[in-house]
């Protein structure tokens, strides 16, 4: 697997009733696009404001409503935190996505689909068994190759990352 240096800040949409905004149990239980229900945690982190809004907006696509609708007081608040500098998985170059069995169009197919869960899920798992700290990936919420996640292996003992700032939702969903 190719790797890719990334570190600093990151952005993770969180309901403003979580006691830790930063635990991956709810990956664990639901699963994502890295990992399936059950295995591994993954803390999925946004890289920036932009992608941190396509996520959000992702989620209410298909409904009458969009998330500028929310009453500000319930919506999601964001946490940045900062990263330490380490090397991940790289799902971010067209090198590295051909390098995982991804199209370089990732993450559309060749097609023009979204790259589906079952297929990026075995990957995660190959990188959590190698002993790797995450997957830097093309967000799947841009579609633009522009937007970029981090998939944020968390292992015993070795994620102690800070709420830098947490910001209401009239601050960063605007």
């Amino acid at each position: 697997m190719r790797r890719v240096q990334r570190g600093g800040a990151y952005f993770r949409i969180a309901d403003a009733e979580w006691a830790d905004p930063l635990s991956a149990a709810y990956s664990v239980a639901s699963g994502g696009r890295w990992n399936p229900p059950g295995s591994c945690p993954v803390l999925y982190l946004n890289r920036d404001l932009q992608t941190s809004r396509a996520n959000l907006a992702r989620k209410f696509v298909g409904l009458p409503y969009g998330p500028e609708m929310l009453d500000p007081a319930r919506a999601p608040v964001l946490i940045q935190t900062t990263v330490r500098n380490a090397e991940f998985v790289d799902a971010v170059t067209d090198d590295g996505c051909i390098d995982l069995g991804l199209p370089v169009t990732y993450p559309l197919d060749e097609a023009g689909n979204e790259v589906g869960w079952d297929r990026c899920q075995p990957i995660g798992r190959r990188a959590w068994d190698a002993g790797e700290s995450g997957i830097a990936c093309r967000s799947a919420a841009t579609h633009d190759r522009a937007g970029e996640e981090l998939a944020l292996f968390v292992r015993t003992g070795d994620l102690a990352l800070p709420i830098d700032r947490r910001l209401s939702f009239d601050e960063w969903f605007q």
